[in-house]
């Protein structure tokens, strides 16, 4: 079967369904960190960011650069910000209406 970018989506979509990973690459926002840096950051521990760290490098969506005992992690896309930037807005938008949907029934 060709390359199709619906798969690609929904490849993307499964990535981002863990929440370590999303907090991951929001704490990336901000420019590279080490696994350490991420994991105090986030209140993780290190090993289970490392594991999310290889899922996201294994999918290319961050990239790794060492400098001496250290890997430094950044977003190799920031492209990936604006997709959660957008699963934020959703989730904004139904929570006005939850909120506006209570207010009627008051």
């Amino acid at each position: 079967m060709p390359f199709q970018p619906s798969y690609f989506k929904a490849d993307l979509f499964k990535i981002l369904s863990n929440p370590v990973r999303i907090q991951i690459l929001d704490t990336l926002r901000q420019g590279e960190k080490s696994v350490n840096d991420i994991a105090q950051w986030i209140e993780v521990e290190a090993s289970s960011v490392s594991q999310q760290l290889a899922i996201l490098r294994r999918y290319n969506l961050l990239k790794g650069r060492r400098e001496g005992n250290y890997v430094f992690y950044s977003v190799n896309d920031s492209a990936v910000f604006k997709v959660l930037d957008a699963a934020l807005e959703v989730f904004n938008n139904h929570l006005v209406e939850m909120r506006d949907a209570l207010e009627k029934l008051e």
